[in-house]
């Protein structure tokens, strides 16, 4: 009937732990860098980058493996923040300036959860677009 298949399994979970966002801490040591917040109603995208804006690493709510209206709650955000923060830490990371856009529900959930892991938050600065007039309305129905 032929050989039998024999599967191994292997100790390390390395492979599981990158595909929800783990994954590998750059060899790089900073002091400070810019912590980016982009919360939407649907989702939050965190990036972490040196002082000159040159993006280090990054996770977002669905990398974490939080699916549909799940992505956008404070929980999740607040879970993307203390990944980001411990991998931070490992970098030897000790302030950072946040810089948040979006009106998404993550958006203090996130500043929190990094601030609570001792990292000191040296200025927070709200960059959400706007809008002073927007587009023209509608002509009214002629009936």
């Amino acid at each position: 009937m032929g050989k039998k298949r024999i599967i191994k399994k292997t100790g390390g979970g390395a492979r599981g732990a990158a595909r929800h966002g783990i994954g590998k801490i750059p060899k790089r040591k900073l002091s400070g860098g810019i912590l980016n917040i982009q919360s939407t109603y649907n989702s939050t995208l965190i990036t972490f980058a040196d002082k000159e804006g040159n993006a280090i690493m990054q996770s977002s709510s669905g990398a974490l493996g939080f699916k549909g209206a799940k992505k956008g709650t404070p929980f999740a955000a607040a879970k993307i923040a203390e990944l980001l923060a411990e991998k931070a830490i490992m970098m030897g990371v000790k302030e950072v300036d946040v810089v948040v856009k979006g009106v998404g529900s993550g958006r203090e959930a996130a500043v929190r959860s990094f601030a609570a892991k001792g990292i000191e938050i040296s200025s927070i600065k709200d960059i959400t677009p706007v809008p002073h007039n927007g587009p023209r309305p509608p002509k009214p129905r002629r009936v």
